[in-house]
């Protein structure tokens, strides 16, 4: 017996301590909260992100009344009678176009883009449940190419807005929206840069732009981040062909909100407004008064009695900063006069006949696009 038992006795041993050594270093299956993230902690699913997103990412088919010119042959009495074209409706067709918008408000307020519904007679909104209603325009914004609809029903879902600002390129997003009428459809990509401008689409541009695919019929989606919050409005795409190419655009979240909140409250865009023209700074201009030649723009033209003029501004000044900010080629100074609210006070360094001055001024209301002297 004693035999048996030493026997048997090394090889239990053995398999007791290969167990353990399995159970200790062999890796634990995932239970379901974990199934769906890598080691990195990136996720192997945007799901969650979508199923919080899409209930406020919306349809838009709008539609329009065009009336095809007459052919003029057939403005001849006899010729009109014979082939019974005498009324001008016939001439009439209806033109429908598609787009998408994403609901902000619990109260029916959405944003999409101006050339979706611009000129449209009627405009249905179509939601991620099934619910359909007609849009009303609350107002639009052709300086950036957004546009506020009000609908009315019960129970809707907004969504949430991030902080566009700290996206960062190669951070993991998503576009939401309704290609080619597809319906609702999502498509995964990155950042792929920040602050794009210079792209003549908009008097305001400070792109985010993106590789995840954005169609046509996607302008006016959400872009949204990993954890489903809304970055930006899907707004163009850079394409020879009029399908994706991995360069897509869409306007920072943050301008889109605070510019539906102004056509709601006063039909229009609040923006601020020097009353001044500018050009970059030239190099030898530059040169000549010791400046950076990156940074700086020089006053073309001042506006009679506005805000610029009454500050002391003069045409041959060269503006440096805002508030501290460098002014860059221009564009950085005109988005934070644009988000500046009139009444509130800035200062500008310039630097005027090599002298470098600094002027405190109230920034005015920008005027409405047909208003702006020419």
């Amino acid at each position: 017996m004693n035999k048996l038992l030493r026997f048997l006795g090394w090889p239990t041993l053995c398999g007791i301590l290969a167990g353990v050594l399995i159970a200790t270093y062999m890796p634990h299956p995932q239970n379901p909260e974990q199934a769906q993230t890598t080691r990195s902690g990136a996720p192997y699913s945007y799901a969650d992100a979508v199923s919080r997103a899409a209930p406020a990412v919306v349809n838009i088919y709008t539609s329009k009344t065009v009336r095809a010119p007459l052919n003029p042959m057939l403005e001849d009495p006899v010729l009109r009678h014979f082939f019974n074209r005498g009324s001008s409706r016939q001439q009439e067709r209806i033109q429908r176009s598609l787009g998408s918008g994403v609901i902000i408000d619990r109260s029916g307020y959405l944003l999409t883009n101006h050339h979706v519904i611009n000129g449209a007679d009627e405009i249905l909104v179509l939601l991620a449940d099934g619910r359909e209603a007609l849009a009303r325009v609350v107002g639009f914004d052709t300086e950036t190419d957004l546009a506020a609809l009000k609908i009315d029903l019960p129970n809707l879902e907004p969504i949430e807005v991030g902080d566009a600002n700290r996206a960062r390129v190669g951070d993991v997003v998503l576009a939401i929206g309704n290609p080619y009428g597809f319906g609702q459809s999502v498509s995964q990509g990155i950042i792929s840069a920040t602050g794009r401008y210079g792209l003549r689409l908009a008097t305001y541009e400070d792109f985010l732009q993106t590789d995840a695919a954005i169609n046509p019929g996607n302008s006016g989606g959400a872009l949204v981040d990993a954890e489903g919050r809304l970055l930006g409005i899907n707004t163009a795409i850079y394409t020879p062909s009029g399908g994706s190419t991995g360069i897509g655009l869409a306007i920072p979240a943050d301008l889109a909100v605070r510019t539906m909140r102004d056509l709601i409250e006063y039909g229009r865009p609040m923006r601020g407004w020097l009353g001044i023209e500018v050009q970059r700074l030239p190099p030898a201009l530059a040169t000549t008064n010791h400046l950076s030649a990156g940074n700086g723009v020089v006053i073309t033209s001042v506006y009679s009695d506005g805000p610029g003029e009454r500050a002391g501004l003069r045409n041959g000044d060269i503006v440096l900063e805002i508030n501290g900010q460098a002014v860059g080629d221009g564009h950085a100074g005109m988005n934070l006069i644009g988000t500046t609210r009139p009444g509130d006070s800035v200062t500008l360094a310039v630097v005027r006949n090599g002298t470098r001055l600094e002027l405190k001024m109230t920034v005015g209301t920008r005027p409405a696009v047909s208003e702006v002297p020419s």
